[in-house]
């Protein structure tokens, strides 16, 4: 029993690592039909800036990392709205284009980061909370998964609330619907897609430091390895559902623990998953039809 525990949470905390990447991947895709390559550039930027700025405040407690978690968001965020402004606008409606630029800068980023911070990965080290354990239901549980659960729950609530509840969000919502007649009525719609840009950059640059926090470590492909399968969440989910991002994100990182401590074959059965998918629900779990 306690190891079925140990695996349902510890898969929690990965499936919310790779919400915190899919959330932007569909919240770009479903508002702005862009299928954006570079997304863990994002994450990794984030992440190194996060550990950049623990490494220079020193000490490892809550402020240190409630910092480093802020500076990589704000960080992943710039980033994002940069290559927006800078890549991505130019080309909408040119979706070839999009993605060669994408992965263009992916691999371009990689470089440069390891040309700054260099190949090997840099170890991290968080408050002494998160080198701790609880216990819950007699399994022995890493503290730090706690954390990012509750943060990934506290970021797929923001962005609804924000699509929902917001004058920008309700912009860009009628902006995805007909972009013609929100400009007609005199609404800069390309302001409010620079902003779900920088939010989507935002949660993945957050999701860098926690998935740094996560595996001990931080490197340039950090990002990289988790935009797979945020790619592949993303897909299951259905392609623009945040809700659907969150419960694909959830039955990953939880099938991944099982499969891989019992079998072995972890990211097989996750391909495996998104095979079967693809077959029978071409639009993910709660997709919108084509």
């Amino acid at each position: 029993m306690s190891t079925i525990v140990l695996l349902l949470v510890t898969g929690l905390g990965l499936g919310a690592l790779y919400f915190l990447v899919a959330s932007g991947l569909s919240l770009i895709y479903g508002l702005m039909g862009v299928l954006n390559f570079a997304h863990g550039s994002f994450l990794t930027l984030g992440a190194f800036a996060g550990w950049e700025a623990a490494r220079r405040m020193g000490a490892d407690n809550w402020g240190t990392f409630a910092a480093s978690l802020l500076i990589g968001a704000a960080v992943g965020g710039a980033f994002a709205a940069f290559t927006e402004l800078a890549l991505i606008r130019p080309l909408y409606e040119r979706h070839i284009e999009q993605v060669l630029v994408t992965v263009g800068l992916s691999l371009a980023s990689v470089a440069l980061f390891e040309g700054i911070w260099g190949t090997d990965p840099d170890f991290i080290t968080g408050p002494a909370w998160f080198r701790q354990t609880t216990d819950v239901l007699g399994a022995t549980v890493p503290n730090d998964r706690f954390v990012t659960i509750v943060v990934a729950a506290l970021v797929l609530l923001g962005m609804v609330l924000f699509l929902k509840r917001t004058r920008y969000g309700m912009v860009i919502r009628a902006g995805v619907e007909n972009r013609a007649m929100v400009t007609a009525l005199g609404i800069d719609v390309r302001k409010a897609f620079t902003l779900v840009f920088t939010i989507g950059g935002a949660a993945a640059g957050m999701g860098g430091v926690l998935a740094s926090h996560y595996f001990g470590y931080v490197s340039p492909l950090l990002g990289g390895s988790l935009l797979i399968f945020a790619f592949i969440v993303t897909v299951i989910g259905g392609l623009g559902s945040l809700t659907g991002a969150a419960v694909a994100s959830v039955v990953v990182g939880i099938l991944q623990q099982f499969a891989n401590f019992y079998w072995g074959v972890g990211d097989f059965v996750v391909i495996v998953l998104l095979a079967v998918v693809l077959l029978t629900r071409p639009n993910g779990l709660m997709g919108k039809k084509a």
